[in-house]
This record gives structure tokens, sequence and C-alpha cells, in this order.
């Protein structure tokens, strides 16, 4: 039975980066590397793939075999928007949407059918009608069986990939879209391997010496099998943005940075809560956007410790800047010292206790760490009513 629905927008970080499908039809072109990252091109367009370039193919390699292809810088805060948007969309008709990668999304329908005419084109109709945007639709009984659905759908016509014996036919090409295993098609290719078929039916144990573990996991994806899926948690949008009066880098570019998190942490929906996971982005002045994910060794809300690991990450900025964004992509929970004082067991708490103590009697000396001491609490004169002791537990 279909169960798992992928949602494939094809080229999607491309078009977004070169403003429209309709700039693909100029000629080929090719997402450029991100400034600092491995010279690697990203998406191409159809044209491009006429010469043989594919996503992950090294930069002078795809300039080797089409001297005219057009780089087209990268756009990856528009993307996250963009795609933002899109997922938001399909959890809308009630998906619960695992995404690792803008384009492709996938979510179990078999909660969605009772609620969309109790059919799989219910929920593929509720898909398009909530998207509102051409886009390739598959089902299948696993992730993998849904995603080559998907690449063999059409526009307005959906796909349905039953299991390993679909996906024996399909290129090898199609692991491209898992980034676990990206990298083996071409190594396959060389070796005569070019079906999922084929790939199925070699040995475990010679694709495991060969290839190791992302070997075993394109043999199982091969044979139809796949890992569960792990949709996302829907969760509420905090951010600030800063437009630049001008280009700023430097010391400048640090004193926004600061300024960007003390807002954030001013804002009254953070409810005190501490943050795991921000995001920070940019707009370039030479044009293009730089993203950056930033994930916390453990929960902060100290505005000095975020300063210290966002300065080191706003450093790797490949242009001066005209605008800057701080995002909270997760929040944390309390912070663990303050969970172990109160949840630890009695002997625990007293030991933290003692020690606390005994670290401001050596500082303070004997009178630092006192307690109240109900003498005559009906007494008339406040003195008699109480007195300072010695704390000792």
């Amino acid at each position: 039975m279909s169960s798992i629905v992928c949602v494939l927008l094809p080229r999607f970080e491309l078009a977004v980066a070169a403003g429209g499908r309709q700039a693909l039809l100029q000629g080929p072109a090719a997402l450029a590397p991100e400034p600092g990252r491995e010279q690697l091109v990203g998406e191409v367009s159809h044209a491009a793939e006429a010469f043989g370039i594919h996503p992950g193919m090294r930069l002078g390699e795809a300039l080797a075999r089409c001297p005219r292809l057009a780089l087209v810088p990268p756009d990856p805060v528009g993307v996250a928007d963009d795609w933002e948007r899109v997922v938001v969309r399909l959890e809308a008709i009630g998906a619960a949407v695992e995404s690792d990668r803008p384009g492709l999304a996938c979510f179990d329908a078999r909660g969605l059918r009772r609620l969309h005419g109790g059919t799989l084109d219910g929920v593929v109709a509720a898909v398009r009608d909530a998207l509102r945007r051409p886009a390739r639709i598959g089902a299948g009984p696993s992730r993998f069986c849904a995603v080559a659905a998907a690449a063999r759908a059409r526009a307005r016509r959906a796909a349905i990939v039953s299991g390993a014996g679909d996906l024996a036919a399909e290129p090898v090409s199609l692991l491209r879209f898992r980034d676990a295993v990206a990298a083996l098609p071409e190594a396959l290719e060389r070796l005569g391997v070019r079906t999922l078929g084929e790939l199925a039916a070699l040995p475990r144990g010679a694709v495991a010496d060969r290839f190791g573990r992302p070997g075993l996991l394109a043999h199982d994806l091969a044979r139809g099998r796949d890992t569960p899926l792990r949709p996302r948690r829907a969760g509420e949008v905090l951010e600030e943005r800063l437009e630049l009066e001008e280009s700023s880098s430097g010391a400048q570019l640090e004193r926004a940075l600061a300024l960007l998190i003390d807002r954030l942490l001013a804002r009254r929906e953070r409810d005190g809560r501490t943050l795991r996971a921000v995001v920070l982005s940019a707009t370039l002045v030479e044009g293009g956007t730089w993203r950056e994910r930033v994930v916390f060794r453990e929960p902060l809300s100290d505005p000095t410790r975020m300063r210290l690991v966002l300065g080191q990450r706003l450093a790797q900025l490949p242009a001066p800047a005209e605008a800057l964004r701080l995002a909270v992509e997760r929040f944390g929970s309390g912070h663990p010292g303050e969970r172990a004082l109160f949840d630890d067991g009695t002997a625990q708490r007293h030991a933290r206790l003692r020690e606390a103590i005994r670290q401001v009697r050596a500082v303070a000396g004997p009178e630092g760490a006192l307690r109240v001491l109900a003498v005559d609490p009906d007494s008339r004169v406040p003195e008699r009513r109480t007195v300072l002791t010695p704390f000792e537990l």
C-alpha cells in the first residue's frame, strides 16, 4: 500500500536564485559554489544536464564540458524563506512533513485520507491546491520509492512506485536525492552499475566491502527498504532583522550583531526560554545572500557567550553586508545546572549546597551564610522573635 507521499519541486534552489524558472530557459546554467565552500556546482538546468553536468560535479570539470555554462550566485536566504512557505502550506492540510533539503518533502498520507475524500487522489489534489504551483508528486511504501515515483511523475499526473520491482529499471542517479549516498552514482556508473536493479542484484557483502555503510544504505534503497520518516516539529518564528545604513564589516558588523542579539533576547515571545539553535544570515552588498546555521553546545540566553559564538561565524562573511538577520530555529530547555540543583536526589542536592556554603564562607567569613531561627514568634518585641544562626544542613 502506498502510504508515503513525496512532493518534488525540481531545481528549486536554482530557480529561486535565478529569479524564476523562465530564466532557466535561456541556456545551460548551474548554481555556483558558495564562497568559502568546496568548489562543487549545485543544481543544474535541463540544458546543462544535456552536457553531462550534474549536481556535485567539480566546477572545473563542469566548465570544461560546457564553457558557456552560466553560474548563478546562490541565494540561501531566499531559498530558505521560499521553502518555508511551501512546507507551511503542506502542514496546513494536516501533513507531518519531513524535509532534509529545499525542493523535496515527504509525509505519511495514512492519517490524511479520511480528511481528503478517503483516497490517495484526494490527498494529492489537496497538495496541489495548497501549493498553487507546478509540482511532481509521487507515492510509495517507503520514502525512496516515493522519491523515485515523484522523479518520474509529471506536473499534472502523480506516479506510484509499489516496491523493488518498479525500482529495478530506474537509474542509480536517483541516489543523488539522498545526501548520505549522493556520491555513489558516479562510482557505480564507472563500475558498470547503471540501474537500481543491477545494484540490488549485487552481493551485499561485496557492496559493503567496496562502499562501506553508504553502500549498504544504497543497497537497501535499491531493494525498496528505507528508514522511517522523521517529520519536523512545527515551531514559532522568532527573528530580528537590521538594515545597515552603509556596507558594514569588521567592528561595525560586530556592533550590529550585538544589537541583534540584545533585541532577540528582549522579545516578549521568548518568555525566558533559552536558545538551542539559531540561523544567522546576511544580504551582501555585491549581490546574493549568506546563511549559517549555528547549534550551541548547550542552550544559551547569555548575550556575551552568544556574541562570542556568532562573531566567529560572522567572520566567515564573504563580502560586506547591507542587512543582517538572526532567527531562532529551536528553543532549548533550562540550563543543565539549574535542572541538576532541583531535580537531583536529596543526597546530591545537599552535597551541592554544602559545597556552596563552604565557598561563601571562605570568601565572606563565618557569617557569610546564616539562617533565620524562630525563637519567640509571639513576642511583642521584634528583636526577640528571631535570631541569626550559622547555616548547617
